[in-house]
Order: structure tokens, then C-alpha cells, then sequence
């Protein structure tokens, strides 16, 4: 899987809301290696986009078809100043991974001494975390050389999510917790109360 997030300061939500719809509604059926997305708007304004293909290649074909370059040219408006760009090829699921179904969404960038190790951690401990959070759907998990990662968790709701991070957690999990969070370093957290999700249709 390859995944590609972008960023930046929206300042039209709902015509940017509308310029996905279209996307998937005209676009999509042509857009070969596509496998979903997830995005959304955070509290501070900030647009979240993280799209989904089978590879790099298939992300490529995408962005070269030249009915994509029209739909990003008017997209890019919806923004207020630059769009950043990240690009992974190394892409791991977690638990039932993203899902469709999640009532909130809570994106994580940052950069780790060793996110390989920090990911390996969260999977040893995934179904022990399912146990004690039952409310966490999955998630994806993404890294590059240089350090740099994304993690999205996917959540039954937001309330719910809220209601259980204030549980004590058991012992085992905490010390895996604690040097996970360590490993994890400074971390952005961006979190989408609506989240825009979308899968192909295969």
C-alpha cells in the first residue's frame, strides 16, 4: 500500500467538502490502484487528507490523468496559502485497519527515533488495547527513512473515545504505552469530529 497525505489551512470548507464529492463522484470509477481516503477538517482549520493506493505507480497514473490536474487546480483554492505533501511506501494496518464506519478519526504526525520499533510495539499490543478500548476500530501506520510518520486511528465515536481515554489502563499495557509515547516523540495530533471517509468499490 502507498500513501500519500496533504495538508494546509482551508478557508472554504464546504466548497472543498463539495470538490471531494465530485471527485469521487466522476473521477474515482477511473482512477485505477485506488484503494480510499480519509480526511477532514481539524478545530484550528487545518484540511487532513490521507489517500490511498495499491502503489506508488497507481498514485502516479492517478496524478497524471489530466482530468485529476483540472479538479486539483480548482481544489487548490479551496486553500489559504501552500498545500504540503508526504509520500509513504511503507504502510502497515492495524487491528480491522481504517474503516469506513468510524465516527471519528484521529490523525498523528511526528517523527521517531524508531518507528519501525514504535509500530512493532503497537502491534504486539493490539489486541490487548482492543480489550481495554473496544471502542478503537484499527488503524494505519506509516513510516518513512528519515524517520518521519503518520498514524490514524479510527474510532465508533468520539465521545466514546473521550469517555475511555480517562480509564486507568492495565499495568502490561502502560509500560508498553510509556515507551511507545517515547518513541513516538513530539507528536501533532489532528483530529476530525466529521470525517470524510471513502473506499473504492471493488
Amino acid at each position: 500500500m502507498f500513501i500519500q497525505v496533504f495538508q494546509g489551512k482551508v478557508k472554504d470548507e464546504p466548497r472543498l467538502r463539495e470538490r471531494f464529492e465530485r471527485w469521487q463522484r466522476d473521477l474515482m470509477p477511473g482512477a485505477s490502484g485506488y484503494l480510499g481516503t480519509t480526511a477532514g477538517t481539524t478545530d484550528d482549520g487545518t484540511f487532513v487528507v490521507m489517500a490511498r493506493f495499491e502503489s506508488p505507480e497507481a498514485a502516479m497514473r492517478n496524478s497524471e490523468r489530466p482530468e485529476q490536474g483540472e479538479w486539483w487546480k480548482d481544489t487548490e483554492a479551496c486553500f489559504d496559502g501552500d498545500v504540503s505533501f508526504m509520500n509513504f511506501t511503507e504502510v502497515h494496518t492495524w487491528l480491522a485497519g481504517g474503516s469506513d464506519d468510524a465516527g471519528f478519526v484521529q490523525i498523528m504526525e511526528g517523527r521517531s527515533s524508531d518507528p519501525k520499533r514504535m509500530h512493532e510495539m503497537m502491534q504486539q499490543s493490539g489486541d490487548r488495547i482492543h480489550e481495554a478500548r473496544p471502542e478503537i476500530i484499527g488503524g494505519l501506520m506509516a513510516e518513512a527513512d528519515d524517520g518521519r510518520y503518520v498514524d490514524a486511528i479510527y474510532f465508533t465515536s468520539e465521545a466514546e473515545a473521550r469517555e475511555h481515554e480517562k480509564m486507568d489502563m492495565p499495568a502490561d499495557l502502560k509500560q508498553d504505552f510509556d515507551e511507545n509515547m517515547k518513541l513516538m516523540g513530539e507528536v501533532t495530533y489532528f483530529d476530525l469530529h466529521r470525517p470524510m471517509l471513502v473506499s473504492a468499490k471493488r
